[in-house]
């Protein structure tokens, strides 16, 4: 199906096919969902075994019982579990609650309030605002608009955010003072940055307001789905540009063991967890050190965390093969759209005809299909094009995926088709 050398006439047919295929499956009245990342039951069982592992003895490896208040840093056999995720020394990183996007916010407020190590809050400039490469993800963007923060939309490239734009804009306007990054497997176009890309983000900093901060969203650091993607270092390559304090890495466990009950880590130069730490104190007398342990004995060597996410790779793999395969069946030899194909992460990125995501989300959604909204992956909910997709292939059954996708691939024609009659 080509869109744009196909007659009036031909176009008239299809609508009409594809309206009565449409109308065919509303009557099966379908309750289906591939909105969220979220991990599947099967994924979830994994990690059962966390229950009952401390067996009565709730001493670390040091002597802390876990059962006690203090220690805000978290335990230190869990800041080694962050290090060997994030490939960083455990003394540049602290240990918290289940939540890295918790941990997100608050060094956000942080600097919004208060200033990273000695710097002007961003809460006194005029009108502070972040670099957002899009499409992006939403609760990044949440955090901004909850806060005031303006948002500047960079494009995705291949390799990363759009360097020369993103330089540009820095360059040009010292109340940028952030950008916010998912570096490997990217959400949703599961793009990694290239080395090119890290080390120019490193040097951003040389360019920018003093309190500029890079917010470097690590979540896919180890869900690779096959074969290892590997992730330049954003931290050597700060080191090597004398920049190590622009920047803040973050991680969890959240799509690693049980999503609800992980551990999620912040990596940052001394001077940054001094600044985090001296607000968190007057928030929380510690995090949970119980549950810190349990995932340090659960993880006890680096090699179970591997093993462990390979058992991940085998149940999101086919779901994964059969997202793609619908694309490409349906879409290999046309002009309807365009979508990366991930090597990793938990999201395919998919790209309509110019003006029909939202049509398609409202098609799919009559037919018992749930989508992310159109536009999410876009400050403020509004994609300039109306364009992007995110697709979430985790949760669901195979086979309800696979329902699910015929579905969106017969909305994604119907939406084109209707688009360009009106066009004409």
């Amino acid at each position: 199906m080509h869109i744009d050398s196909a007659r009036r006439d031909q176009l008239q047919e299809w609508e009409k096919e594809l309206s009565a295929q449409y109308q065919r499956i509303c009557q099966h009245e379908l309750n289906l969902d591939i909105t969220r990342g979220k991990p599947s039951a099967d994924q979830l069982h994994l990690s059962d075994k966390l229950d009952g592992i401390l067996n009565g003895d709730y001493r670390a490896a040091d002597g802390t019982d876990t059962r006690n208040y203090g220690g805000i840093d978290g335990l230190a056999c869990a800041r080694n579990l962050g290090a060997d995720i994030l490939q960083v020394p455990s003394e540049e990183v602290m240990a918290g609650g289940n939540s890295s996007l918790t941990m997100m916010y608050h060094a956000v407020l942080t600097g919004y309030l208060f200033g990273f190590a000695g710097n002007t809050p961003w809460r006194e400039m005029q009108a502070p605002k972040f670099l957002c490469p899009v499409p992006g993800y939403d609760r990044h963007f949440s955090i901004c608009e909850q806060l005031g923060i303006g948002m500047v939309n960079v494009p995705m490239t291949e390799h990363g955010p759009d360097m020369d734009v993103a330089e540009a804009l820095v360059r040009d306007d010292q109340e940028i003072i952030g950008i916010w990054c998912v570096p490997k497997f990217s959400n949703p176009t599961g793009v990694t940055y290239s080395k090119e890309t890290v080390d120019r983000l490193a040097c951003l900093a040389q360019i920018a307001n003093p309190g500029f901060r890079i917010f470097w969203d690590n979540a896919y650091a180890i869900h690779d789905l096959e074969h290892q993607v590997n992730l330049p270092s954003i931290r050597s390559a700060t080191l090597e540009n004398d920049t190590a304090d622009s920047v803040l890495q973050f991680a969890s466990t959240s799509k690693v063991t049980h999503a609800g009950a992980g551990v999620a880590f912040v990596s940052a130069s001394a001077a940054n967890l001094a600044s985090l730490k001296k607000q968190m104190q007057a928030m929380t007398i510690g995090p949970d050190k119980v549950n810190q342990l349990r995932h340090s004995r659960f993880f006890a060597e680096f090699t179970m965390l591997k093993a462990h996410m390979q058992k991940h790779a085998q149940i999101l793999k086919p779901k994964f093969e059969c997202v793609l395969n619908q694309l490409n069946q349906a879409f290999g030899d046309s002009d309807l759209g365009e979508w990366e194909e991930p090597r990793g992460g938990y999201f395919v990125s998919f790209s309509t005809r110019p003006g029909c995501a939202a049509a398609v989300v409202k098609l799919a959604a009559d037919a018992g299909v749930k989508l992310t909204p159109a536009g999410a992956t876009f400050p403020y909910g509004k994609d300039p094009e109306d364009r992007n997709i995110r697709i979430a292939p985790s949760f669901p059954p195979l086979e309800e995926l696979d329902t699910a996708m015929s579905v969106f691939v017969l909305c994604v024609k119907l939406a084109s088709v209707r688009k360009q009659l009106e066009s004409l």
